[in-house]
């Protein structure tokens, strides 16, 4: 699961060593301390997070918001993944860092084979992360499909609410 608000999420007392191989750790999938630090350096450079010794011993007041959100894609990665939930993953973010994020996202989904829950409120990004979406209406699924069919012919109006939020540019 990689959360909306990593700011929340995350341990401030914590270093990233310790955020990050706490699934780890608490299911028993390390034998060894030194196996603990390979998968953790593993899963904090395939985020990025370069040299991953050095961002290891930090803590969270000690990071940016987008380092804080690869700690927390890290977290996820780390315990080996097929399916990931992500919850509004960079709605906290700044606009140039959501777009880094979401390409790291794209590009450990194909090199990695993940597949993504994406979950947002934002038309132009589902239709850049997602084949397939499903629109939720107070609690209830009201319209699913292939993305592009769905954006082409929405039968919903709260889907078309959506869409129309959508700037210009993006839309078909």
């Amino acid at each position: 699961m990689i959360f909306q608000n990593p700011f929340e999420v995350l341990d401030p007392r914590m270093s990233v060593m310790s955020l990050v191989g706490e699934g780890l750790e608490v299911n028993d999938l390390v034998a060894s301390e030194q196996e603990l630090r390979e998968r953790v350096f593993d899963a904090l450079e395939k985020v990025r997070l370069i040299p991953a010794e050095d961002f290891a011993r930090r803590f969270p007041h000690e990071l940016s918001g987008g380092q804080l959100q690869r700690v927390a894609i890290a977290r996820a990665l780390v315990l080996g993944p097929d399916f990931i939930v992500a919850d509004e993953p960079v709605s906290m973010l700044d606009a140039s860092i959501r777009i880094e994020i979401i390409n790291l996202m794209m590009e450990l989904k194909k090199t990695l084979n993940l597949t993504y829950l994406y979950i947002t409120h934002d038309i132009a990004q589902a239709r850049y992360i997602g084949d397939k979406i499903g629109i939720m209406y107070l609690g209830k699924i009201v319209e699913q499909g292939p993305m592009e069919e769905v954006i082409r012919d929405p039968l919903h109006s709260y889907t078309e609410a959506l869409i129309s939020n959508v700037p210009f540019p993006i839309r078909l």
